[in-house]
């Protein structure tokens, strides 16, 4: 194999080289976690790209008791991360429920009209 690629005899990267640069090596350590439970399969393959994207493996799994090959891609499935990368994984796939809240707090208080202003006044 040469030290130096000449130019027009490199190959292009397959699928699972490309995944396999993207996954930080902190995060590839330990036993298997489960991290989320989804309804189906293209929902599980949606956050493990999600996962992949913030540079964590991982894998899916059909749930207990639903390991029928007749489902095909129906059926729950488990998404499972590295023990090391199963903090960051729960934190990449967080819903932020308390800037949500805050944000519709926000709405409702700026779209109430008159009223809102007058009940502001009057302190209530």
């Amino acid at each position: 194999m040469p030290l130096v690629y000449l130019p027009g005899t490199q190959r292009e990267a397959g699928e699972r080289q490309r995944k396999a640069r993207k996954i930080k090596p902190q995060y590839a350590e330990g036993r298997l976690v489960k991290v989320a439970r989804v309804e189906s399969q293209p929902e599980a393959e949606l956050v493990e790209t999600m996962l992949l994207e913030e540079g964590i493996p991982s894998m899916m799994r059909r749930s207990g008791g639903f390991d029928v090959p007749d489902f095909l891609a129906a059926g729950p499935r488990d998404v499972l991360v590295p023990e090391s990368g199963a903090e960051a994984a729960r934190e990449a796939l967080a819903f932020d429920s308390e800037a949500e809240g805050a944000a519709g707090a926000e709405d409702a208080g700026t779209s109430g009209g008159a009223d809102s202003e007058a009940e502001a006044e009057a302190g209530v």
